[in-house]
């Protein structure tokens, strides 16, 4: 079992490897359970470092390179951003720049471990940006879209 944290985008992961079987590794986030398939040839790899590293300080991750959004119009400081609740992929926006939305109004859906999850509006306004696009995958905590 090894334990590591990253810090990826300001928020920090706490991961531990507590086995891998296969093309599979059985991983814990945040006190959460994955099991995660392995892809790229790397299986070998996995198991090897598993099995051989020593104990590792904390390691930092290299920044996550972000795709462009759309440009929004300059915030005058109430804006209110929509962060995902979980890591996943975006399987749809369901706004645009300059709609009008009220609280509990579907903005986009993420996919999460197989399951579609509405993500909602938390206030009502005007949505001022839109910082995903569709099939990203994103962070827990990753902004979504801007509420003005």
């Amino acid at each position: 079992m090894k334990k590591y944290t990253f810090d990826i985008n300001g928020s920090t992961f706490n991961v531990v490897i507590n086995s891998v079987s296969g093309d599979t590794a059985n991983v814990t986030v945040n006190g959460v359970n994955y099991h995660v398939g392995i892809r790229n040839n790397a299986i070998a790899d996995v198991q090897e470092y598993v099995q051989t590293a020593s104990a590792a300080p904390a390691v930092q991750a290299a920044p996550v390179q972000a795709q462009a959004a759309p440009a929004a119009p300059a915030a005058s400081g109430n804006a209110k951003t929509v962060k995902a609740p979980l890591p996943g992929v975006v399987i749809a926006v369901k706004v645009n720049v300059g709609d009008a939305v009220k609280p509990g109004q579907t903005v986009a859906v993420l996919e999460a471990m197989k399951m579609e999850n509405d993500i909602l509006a938390e206030c009502a306004g005007t949505v001022t940006a839109i910082n995903v696009n569709q099939g990203d995958s994103i962070l827990e905590g990753a902004p979504i879209v801007t509420i003005q």
